[in-house]
């Protein structure tokens, strides 16, 4: 059988990483791995089922929509699923949905934050599930007395593909729901908040097998996109850190034991791999940023950031606040905005991309230093995303994080590293370290630029001082 044609570009794309010997001398094994974007993907060394074919037949997918009664899925790391239309008994809530802010205070209210963080290792942010839930009991109690189950989106896709109603400790981690130290619910937290222990699905290690479809393939159960994207880039261990700068930005590190930042500016989840754990921070408008402004001008990206290029590091004392849509870290802020300081008549179109640029790197300082806190200064950065296309915004990224940024071989890490998950459930690696280590290549390496590196720690410290002087003005 044919692959599709997007499907052909993947295994294309990931045969440069994949040893030959790695899939060549072994049987062909097929197994599925669902990232937590709803998105079900393959992995198979010689063959093709006709899975998303059929999903599509039987009505499960209709233009990205879901089909199923009785459900109430809430996502907490992933806008794709968005809201599910009332009519099939699904509600959907999105990561970049901030109303819940009441709620966070409730939670942490309810069962102090000092022991919220002794539960779950992380405080009560709007993006998390157990808000999402009390926004729906406070708001729409019809619908929470309906509620039969729990299910982030890739876990709805499961419940689907194989009827199994199950989740990995990873995406678990952003319910606050789970004891992330100990990788298993947390009761005292249902107990606290009165939800029920039985709307909730089991939970599994990432590359754990789930279940299988009528077909026999094995369905691993998969990871949050930043734990599967770590995998993608080789942050596997503690060492180096991934970069993401996709629609929201992300520092992410591996820890060697259970940690968490005493203020909980930075939260701290289960990783992909058994008894491993990962600091990051978080900043919800990165490229989604970009994507802002480039569509209010007009210009292609490329064009706008060629313009960027043509100003100086710190763009003449302007200033960007990257806080469209709130911020998590290091703010925990759901009511913040985004902003332009310290406009001149000088500055053009290119000067506002390119403080664009530096105002998200200095949103991902921020977390670095934060994450630094916990488990060391890295020496190097995988970077991925979309906005690592840019090799402007890489030197500026690079710059002012202070570190070398190192891109892979592959551009989208979070649906390879989901691969190889599946690739460990299909049995074609041990365990997930033999599969990064059989697969991640380094790419380009982007230095910081040695001229950029003081202008950008004098304009970090502007960046800085602006959060707290605008708050004050709310």
């Amino acid at each position: 059988m044919k692959l599709s044609s997007s499907r052909r570009e993947f295994l294309a794309g990931g045969a440069a990483l994949i040893a030959a010997p790695a899939i060549a001398q072994r049987p062909p094994r097929r197994a599925i791995v669902i990232m937590c974007d709803g998105f079900g993907l393959e992995y198979m060394a010689a063959s093709e089922m006709p899975t998303l074919a059929r999903w599509r037949a039987q009505g499960i997918f209709r233009r990205g929509r879901a089909t199923m009664p009785s459900v109430t899925n809430t996502n907490n790391a992933s806008i794709c699923c968005g809201v599910w239309p009332e009519e099939h008994g699904i509600t959907g809530n999105s990561y970049f949905d901030q109303r819940t802010g009441r709620e966070c205070r409730e939670i942490e209210a309810t069962l102090g934050l000092e022991r919220l963080i002794a539960l779950t290792g992380n405080r009560a942010l709007a993006s998390f599930t157990a808000p999402k839930l009390l926004w729906l009991r406070n708001n729409e109690p019809d619908v929470f007395a309906r509620i039969a189950r729990i299910a982030l989106p890739k876990d709805y896709v499961r419940l689907r593909l194989c009827g199994e109603h199950a989740t990995d400790v990873a995406d678990a981690s952003g319910t606050l729901l789970l004891d992330v130290s100990e990788r298993r619910w947390s009761e005292e937290m249902l107990d606290a908040l009165a939800f029920e222990p039985e709307w909730l699905p089991r939970v599994l290690e990432s590359a754990q097998e789930s279940g299988a479809t009528a077909d026999g393939v094995p369905v691993a159960a998969g990871a949050g996109d930043q734990a599967a994207g770590a995998l993608g880039v080789g942050v596997d261990r503690p060492g180096p850190v991934s970069v993401v700068l996709g629609t929201s930005g992300v520092v992410f590190a591996a820890l060697e034991r259970f940690a968490v930042d005493p203020q909980v500016r930075v939260q701290t989840f289960c990783h992909a791999i058994p008894d491993t754990w990962h600091a990051m921070g978080v900043m919800l408008s990165a490229a989604g940023s970009l994507q802002w402004l480039q569509a209010i001008l007009g210009a292609d990206y490329d064009v706008l950031t060629a313009e960027a290029g043509t100003w100086p590091p710190a763009s003449e004392g302007l200033t960007f606040l990257p806080y469209l849509a709130g911020e998590r870290t290091p703010h925990d802020d759901p009511d913040a905005r985004g902003a332009y300081v310290g406009l001149g008549l000088r500055h053009n179109r290119g000067a506002l991309v390119r403080a664009l640029l530096e105002g998200v790197a200095f949103g991902l300082r921020d977390s670095l230093d934060l994450i630094s806190e916990l488990g060391g200064r890295p020496a190097l950065g995988r970077v991925s995303g979309g906005g690592a296309r840019s090799g402007e915004w890489l030197r500026i990224v690079a710059s002012a994080l202070e570190l070398p940024l190192e891109r892979v071989a592959v551009e989208d890490a979070a649906a390879f590293g989901a691969a190889l998950l599946g690739g460990v459930a299909g049995g074609v690696w041990p365990d997930v370290p033999a599969a990064v280590a059989a697969t991640v290549r380094p790419g380009e390496r982007i230095e910081p630029v040695r001229d950029w590196i003081e202008p950008y720690r004098a304009a970090r410290e502007r960046f800085r001082a602006l959060y707290p002087a605008l708050r004050a003005c709310r």
